[in-house]
């Protein structure tokens, strides 16, 4: 088994006793005095608690914010069979936060978390493996884990498992399987679940065309922030499948998304005062938000070599 107790162990009992100094609890504060029952409660070798009191110190809930700390929590936490420490440790080593970055390290902790029932220890290591990042990639390998997480209750793990049946990567293609995992991704509040679900449903990819159904799973998204449903229900406007053709409308989601930071429609939005289309005309502003496309990514927005 992977041995942590080296890189984390060490000086354990001083810090907890820093981490007392650092506890900021108002009097007869119940959160406040939460978070003391929980910093005791782990002074005592109760590792719940000790990843309970990682998250406190970790988001800076009535203590001081500390990151070093609380990645020494979790570590004390995983190494007493806490498999949610092991995850949040993996997630501090694979960002860099609090702990130097190292993917490799990721991984073991991700796969421990994983053989602990953690599951989003394996749709995260599923992740690193279809990256090929702190391992070697491993399409099928990240395909079971992503099928793993779903089955036992992680939702995001049902949205990479649609992934892979839409692309057929390390799994056969199936797109009505796709569609279900991607249903039970967005009834579980996975926003992208839903846009990837409306996108099948917009195509006739795996279920029957349905474009009113794909709209209102787009405005599902877009409602709750996901700048690609926002896009996504543009780009019906825009084209008028399903609905009348409204260049105004779709102007307004496309600045709504853009605004989000959703790079092709800042293009989308580009061309419309490029062409005067649902805006008026306006070549300065297009080609600012043309240029803001392709800083953001979208590489049609970008200038060939040629300067075209």
């Amino acid at each position: 088994m992977f041995e942590i107790t080296p890189l984390l162990s060490a000086g354990f009992s001083s810090s907890l006793l820093l981490v007392a100094v650092a506890l900021a609890l108002p009097g007869c504060n119940p959160a406040g005095e939460d978070a003391k029952r929980l910093r005791e409660a782990c002074e005592a070798a109760d590792v719940t608690a000790c990843n309970e009191f990682g998250f406190k110190l970790l988001r800076g809930e009535h203590v001081l914010r500390d990151e070093a700390r609380a990645a020494g929590l979790f570590g004390r936490a995983c190494e007493g069979g806490v498999a949610e420490g092991c995850v949040r440790l993996g997630i501090m080593h694979e960002d860099g936060t609090g702990v130097g970055r190292d993917t490799t390290l990721a991984s073991t902790l991700y796969q421990q978390a994983c053989e602990g029932g953690a599951m989003e220890g394996c749709t995260r290591l599923g992740v690193l493996y279809r990256e090929g990042a702190g391992v070697t990639e491993d399409l099928t390998r990240a395909a079971g884990l992503f099928g793993r997480a779903c089955d036992g209750g992680h939702v995001l793990g049902c949205l990479h498992s649609g992934d892979a049946y839409v692309t057929g990567e390390g799994v056969g293609q199936d797109l009505a399987r796709a569609a279900a995992l991607h249903q039970q991704a967005c009834d579980g509040e996975v926003l992208v679940g839903c846009v990837r679900l409306g996108e099948l449903y917009a195509t006739g990819a795996g279920v029957t065309r349905d474009v009113a159904r794909a709209a209102g799973l787009f405005q599902q998204a877009c409602d709750g922030d996901e700048m690609a449903g926002c896009f996504n229900l543009g780009e019906l406007s825009a084209t008028g499948d399903g609905a009348t053709q409204d260049f105004e409308q779709a102007a307004s989601l496309y600045r709504e998304a853009c605004d989000g930071r959703h790079a092709e429609a800042c293009y989308g939005l580009g061309v419309l005062y490029q062409n005067g289309t649902g805006v008026a005309r306006q070549p300065a502003r297009a080609a600012a938000l043309i240029r803001r496309a392709c800083d953001l990514g979208y590489a049609d927005a970008c200038p060939t070599e040629s300067g075209s």
